[in-house]
């Protein structure tokens, strides 16, 4: 019998349009803010004068790019 096995590394940054190191370097860029903005919020937490819109701020952020790409990538550009 023989079966193909999408390769797990490429399958998905294929099905969002990049190649695999073009996705590494946009969703650990997503990770990096994402980590960024959490530490804010947990200190915001404790001192709830600081930081006050960064998390949020942050997740419109990356909230639109995602959806910028996933527009590009549905429409073929």
């Amino acid at each position: 019998m023989n079966t193909v096995r999408a390769n797990p590394f490429t399958e998905h940054p294929a099905a969002a349009g990049e190649t695999y190191l073009a996705h590494l370097r946009t969703a650990a860029g997503f990770g990096f803010q994402m980590v960024f903005a959490g530490l804010a919020c947990l200190v915001h937490a404790l001192l709830p004068f600081l930081f006050v819109r960064t998390g949020s701020d942050c997740i419109c952020r990356l909230h639109e790019r995602m959806h910028a790409r996933r527009r590009r990538v549905e429409s073929g550009h």
